[in-house]
């Protein structure tokens, strides 16, 4: 069991290239906050994370409210702003500018991405490019959770595998072939897979998080029997003994790392899957219930109320006339 890809497939991951931007200094694009503008650029995500890819020149980037210090991208960098926060990339830190809310939408009569040649002077060029990835935060999305609120993967330079999705994304806007978006799409799904897996790899061996629960041998063999068998019958005990740790020693690595317990864990993780089932037709409850490892329909509703705040059959409802609502 993968568990990364078992996640990020189950909280439905999506990318889209939205803007591919050529700037000279001085200048500053501003981004909106995610929630002004995922009804526009994804109308189908819950969440939207945003990444830009400098594929020539170097700028900085920087949250809106300053609450993280300026980073400042090479060609070749990227960076991911997890949580969706208001955000500029600027020749010079402290630049800014309102965003234009105008320039967020899906278009009709042209394909993806857009380009734009941002308001600025005559110094040194800068080409970017600008994307979403749309998943789902509720009920339970780890890898989110995770992350810090920005994220930036150096150096795309040389034969790896992030210069090789470069240097595709480059071609792709530059050529505008028939399936371009979905090419795009991947691509920005498959870098952002690969600034995770750099994240991971550089995190102290002891950090406490998620991801970092993905390095220890004996967590990361835990999280992948609850997400491979999730219907499974698992007990703090059992899944001591089948990662070869007393129970006492899993509790506290498992808190330490997932910062949570192994049980309340699992049935987060049986919510979020129990919410897509949901949305399948023609699936009943009792199916649900059994599929997310709950032996009676009764004891499935009474948890799934405890986390989503309404019985399973009732939160269908909702999303279906949600769902009608917004195609009408």
């Amino acid at each position: 069991m993968d568990v990364l890809s078992e996640v990020l497939r189950a909280v439905r991951l999506t990318g889209a290239v939205f803007f591919d931007v050529e700037a000279s200094a001085p200048f500053v694009a501003a981004t909106p906050a995610a929630v002004k503008i995922v009804a526009s650029v994804m109308p189908e995500a819950e969440h939207v994370i945003m990444f830009h890819a400098v594929t020539s020149g170097g700028c900085w980037a920087e949250l809106e409210d300053g609450s993280a210090p300026p980073v400042h991208l090479a060609s070749g960098d990227i960076v991911v702003i997890a949580m969706g926060d208001q955000h500029v990339l600027c020749s010079t830190p402290g630049l800014r500018a309102e965003a234009n809310l105008n320039m967020y939408f899906r278009p009709t009569d042209r394909q993806l991405p857009f380009g734009i040649s941002a308001p600025g002077g005559s110094g040194e060029r800068t080409r970017f490019v600008c994307g979403y990835l749309g998943c789902d935060a509720y009920p339970f999305n780890p890898v989110l959770q995770a992350l810090p609120r920005i994220l930036h993967a150096r150096g795309a330079e040389g034969a790896g595998c992030m210069a090789q999705l470069f240097r595709m994304a480059i071609d792709e806007t530059a050529t505008h072939r028939s399936g371009g978006e979905t090419v795009l799409s991947r691509v920005a799904e498959l870098m952002f897979v690969e600034v995770l897996r750099r994240y991971i790899e550089a995190l102290p061996k002891e950090a406490g998080g998620w991801l970092s629960g993905l390095r220890d041998p004996h967590i990361s063999r835990a999280l992948a029997l609850m997400h491979g068998r999730p219907a499974e019958a698992w007990t703090l005990e059992r899944l001591a003994r089948e990662v070869g740790v007393s129970r006492s020693v899993f509790a506290d690595r498992f808190a330490h790392f997932v910062q949570d317990s192994p049980m309340h864990y699992l049935t987060r993780w049986r919510m979020q899957l129990a919410t897509r089932l949901l949305e399948r037709p023609g699936v009943g409850v009792a199916q649900v219930a059994a599929e997310v490892g709950y032996e009676s329909e009764a004891a499935f509703n009474r948890a799934f109320k405890k986390c989503m705040g309404a019985p399973p059959g009732a939160w269908r409802r909702g999303r279906q006339a949600s769902a009608q609502a917004a195609t009408s």
